[in-house]
């Protein structure tokens, strides 16, 4: 294991968020776990998320975005495998690569963009799309950081009630589109005691978290974006976030949570997870700033979820199973595998 090379392309930035650098990150841990060397190759502006890749030796080198230059980068970094996980590089990249002999797994949501990888890697509850590679499908797979499966219960949650349940909301490393204030919003208007805390991913959402009203026996408060998180999750009643890559750390770790779907490419993934009651959802951010059926339901599920110890626990369980934790490890195993068998072929 100690000679496989392998790369990761991703970015992390307010615009795209961190999602992408994460799960990649997860599966670099693994990785190096096994032997392996790995370096990042992308655009990482977000302080914290550099500071993870610092934390643990991985390399971050430039982002290419051309075919021409994924195959120069992996030739120079004499690569085995380059992951691919991005919505904005050109599709024949991972053609590309492949003909230049370089194992190449597309990291997707749904949609491959028409990538011609040797192994598509879909961590979505439910995944079923058809690829011309091979296709690794469903929450089994699902790519988790070290401090996620350190953090993971034994058991999921029993059931419990608590006067004052405390409350942890968080949108992405960045929130890029400002959903803290609008579901913090949503979460005080119940009028239910708690202690709400809210990750704040950018500056300028703070101002309007701090506008908000309290009422009786409620608390806010804004933290800036921490490597605690997993921790957090673990001690919280309750969780509100968004129907992101994040929505798998929830599951492992049994966290009972209430979705939203921020942005269009969440939307498949998060009303699958609502049907199966692996979370609750509450709705689509757009309608939940303007529409009043849509805001009614998702308080009323609100005051359940913070209500009910019952409810909370079941939602627990459900989650918990559906995500053990040990999703990266066979995603490892299946790159392995492809390159011990020499699946790569002479690709015209």
């Amino acid at each position: 294991m100690s000679t496989v090379r392998v790369g990761l392309r991703c970015d992390a930035d307010p615009q795209r968020g961190v999602g992408h650098l994460v799960r990649c990150l997860a599966l670099g841990e693994e990785l190096l776990a096994r032997g392996a060397t790995v370096e990042v190759f992308g655009t990482v502006t977000v302080g914290w998320a550099a500071g993870h890749l610092a934390a643990r030796g991985i390399p971050l080198r430039p982002g290419p975005d051309t075919p021409d230059g994924l195959v120069s980068a992996a030739r120079r970094h004499d690569l085995d495998v380059l992951v691919l996980d991005s919505y904005d590089l050109d599709p024949a990249g991972a053609h590309a690569l492949r003909r230049a002999g370089v194992l190449t797994l597309a990291v997707v949501d749904g949609d491959t963009r028409g990538q011609d990888a040797d192994l598509f890697l879909d961590q979505n509850f439910g995944a079923d799309m058809v690829t011309s590679g091979r296709l690794l499908a469903g929450s089994a797979y699902a790519l988790l950081r070290d401090s996620v499966l350190a953090a993971r219960p034994a058991t999921p949650r029993p059931a419990r009630q608590v006067d004052r349940p405390s409350v942890l909301a968080f949108f992405g490393g960045t929130d890029a589109a400002a959903a803290a204030p609008v579901l913090a919003e949503l979460l005080l208007a119940t009028g239910r005691p708690m202690t709400l805390t809210v990750v704040v991913g950018r500056p300028e959402v703070s101002g309007r978290l701090t506008a908000l009203t309290t009422g009786p026996g409620q608390s806010l408060r804004p933290v800036p974006p921490t490597g605690a998180l997993p921790e957090m999750i673990a001690a919280a009643d309750l969780v509100v976030s968004a129907a992101g890559t994040s929505t798998w750390e929830l599951c492992c770790l049994g966290a009972p949570s209430a979705l939203v779907c921020v942005v269009d490419n969440q939307r498949e993934s998060y009303r699958r997870v609502a049907a199966a009651g692996l979370a609750a959802g509450l709705g689509e951010l757009p309608d939940l700033r303007t529409d009043d059926t849509t805001r009614t339901a998702a308080l009323r599920t609100l005051d359940e979820l913070l209500t009910s110890g019952v409810r909370r626990a079941a939602l627990s369980a459900r989650a918990h199973a559906a995500v053990d934790g040990r999703g990266r490890g066979r995603v490892v195993d299946a790159m392995l595998d492809a390159l011990d068998h020499q699946w790569i072929a002479q690709v015209p």
